[in-house]
């Protein structure tokens, strides 16, 4: 799932000369610390900005997001759960129905995909897939891509500033970086799976999300959201693929908890 930031270039900078030098071949220049540092950066700069992403102020509603978050990160699929924050602020925008994730666990949700979610395992499902974009760190392995070894160390060297305006140009316009591919999307959709597998929830709960997307893809906010992401049906067939090959049966009311969510959504209103 995506989302436009900005981030100064001197900070940037300073990250760059510490990550380029951290290198060592692994496919990611950042070290999960750094991920994390960076994470906190950019959320700094979402928190400047009101105007394009106004933080709910509801202390409820944020305790029980982040209540939801706190439950699945106790996965023991989850390893930085000590080392990023996971930490998950709502962004009162109802025509917007997505949420993301920063490089290092700071999550966004959109008051419009909590509208649009009926159930509180497919809230549970799309927190977990958010998680797995930071977990599997996703962001800063296409940074790095992006910018090899040696473009990074001629940052360092002082020989390519200009990649430096690039890299945030490309960070705020959401292109290239923070932007996630399909396999991304995949995979953060498997590992969410496997978080709720330790829950008390229904682990395919994100499909009920899939399956309502695709009944609803025609409208503004959703055709929006598919501009950027794949399609349902391939997504909807991996997870049932996976409660098939788990020996998962229907769920009950307990492992959806559809009731208790709605009260949250009522709450948004």
């Amino acid at each position: 799932m995506d989302a436009f930031f900005r981030i100064r270039t001197l900070a940037l900078h300073t990250f760059f000369l510490v990550c380029a030098v951290a290198f060592v071949g692994c496919g990611n220049a950042y070290t999960p610390s750094e991920d994390a540092q960076l994470g906190k950066q950019i959320n700094q700069e979402i928190e400047a900005d009101p105007a394009h992403y106004p933080i709910l102020n509801d202390a409820a509603i944020r305790n029980y997001v982040q209540s939801v978050a706190n439950r699945v990160i106790q996965s023991p699929e989850v390893k930085f759960r000590d080392v990023f924050p996971y930490s998950v602020k709502v962004i009162n925008d109802d025509k917007t129905v997505n949420a993301f994730c920063t490089p290092g666990g700071y999550i966004y949700v959109y008051t419009g995909l909590m509208k649009f979610v009926d159930n509180e395992a497919a809230f549970a499902g799309v927190l977990g897939h958010e998680i797995a974009h930071a977990e599997l760190r996703h962001s800063t392995k296409r940074i790095t891509k992006a910018y090899n070894t040696q473009i990074l160390l001629g940052i360092v060297l002082g020989k390519n500033p200009s990649v430096l305006e690039e890299v945030a140009a490309n960070l705020f316009t959401g292109l290239a970086f923070l932007k996630n591919s399909r396999d991304d999307e995949s995979e953060a959709d498997e590992a969410s799976f496997r978080y709720l597998m330790s829950t008390s929830w229904y682990p395919g709960g994100i499909m009920y999300f899939f399956q309502k997307a695709e009944q609803n893809g025609q409208s503004g906010s959703v055709a929006e959201f598919f501009s950027t992401h794949p399609s349902p049906p391939n997504r909807l067939k991996t997870i049932r693929d996976l409660l098939q090959k788990n020996n998962i049966s229907q769920p009950t009311e307990t492992q959806l908890n559809t009731q208790g969510y709605m009260q949250i959504k009522r709450q948004l209103q």
